[in-house]
């Protein structure tokens, strides 16, 4: 089965594509995301320019597009943000990645950078959940503050970490997110995996995404949150034994496995033509993701 990461950090890191590609194997990984170094605008001590930012990501991935994928870190309050979004996508970038840390989502200047993303056709990453940056950030990303992006129809958007420790406000927005489906939307919303959630909860968001009755099967892709220039693999196989083993007590099809580790992210990003049939969630229904998986 192949198994993409789709949440890595570069962090400003020289690159060295053939080292991380064999600490990925390694790990039993086939490729993974690379995602560039955080704005100035975000972190003048550590944020990094645009120019370099996209420099490093494509330096990273050029050659190795198919397992290597080039991701930029955007900031709405860098100048001319529009027209860097449209050179980013000129150049490959597949994808853009944002952190709420002084600034809600649903912010004007932050719908007009995602109005035009999602005019490129190109997906967002949003950090979700408690923010650890020694800052009171942590309210802007909580998850219900993401129904705002209900009237960006034709946007592919995902919440990393399952927003621990909101991890029901998160579930719950995903619902409302298919729910919309029924009143014309067509935004929609996908869930990461990375860890955020630690390893004492993890069965509790397993339980309760698998188990809520949600169609989920096509909207949950696999992350570590690991880093380009060091690739754990230990700590990746480890957390792969960790949550096979969940899988496994919740009996998740080997068919919905391959779309979380592999397919799903694809889709995410627009590189697979997979059509998918939709379940719009009802009450008290547990078995809705097993009718999806059978389209």
């Amino acid at each position: 089965m192949k198994i993409f990461d789709m949440h890595v950090h570069a962090k400003n890191t020289v690159p060295n594509p053939e080292r991380l590609l064999s600490q990925l194997s390694e790990a039993g990984v086939w490729g993974c995301s690379v995602i560039s170094n955080r704005p100035y605008e975000m972190s003048p001590e550590t944020g990094s320019d645009f120019e370099t930012r996209l420099a490093e990501i494509l330096n990273w991935t050029r050659g190795y597009e198919d397992r290597l994928i080039p991701i930029l870190w955007i900031h709405p309050d860098e100048e001319g943000i529009l027209d860097k979004i449209s050179t980013a996508a000129g150049t490959g970038v597949a994808a853009f990645k944002i952190i709420c840390n002084n600034f809600y989502v649903g912010e004007n200047k932050c719908m007009d950078l995602l109005e035009k993303i999602s005019a490129l056709d190109k997906p967002v990453m949003f950090h979700s959940g408690i923010l650890w940056d020694g800052a009171p950030s942590s309210a802007y990303n909580r998850p219900a503050n993401w129904e705002a992006l209900l009237e960006l129809n034709g946007l592919r958007f995902s919440l990393a970490h399952c927003s621990w420790p909101w991890i029901d406000e998160c579930i719950a927005v995903y619902g409302k997110f298919l729910n919309a489906l029924t009143t014309g939307k067509s935004v929609e919303m996908f869930v990461d995996l990375t860890p955020g959630t630690p390893e004492i909860y993890r069965e509790e968001l397993f339980r309760k995404l698998f188990t809520v009755g949600y169609d989920v099967p096509n909207n949950i892709m696999y992350g570590t949150d690991c880093r380009t220039d060091n690739y754990r693999a230990e700590w990746t196989k480890k957390w792969l034994a960790i949550d096979t083993a969940l899988f496994d007590k919740f009996d998740i099809p080997q068919k919905m496995r391959e779309k979380i580790f592999y397919k799903n992210f694809m889709r995410f990003l627009g590189r697979s033509n997979e059509e998918i049939t939709r379940f719009i969630p009802l009450p008290d229904s547990q078995t809705l993701w097993i009718p999806a998986l059978e389209k």
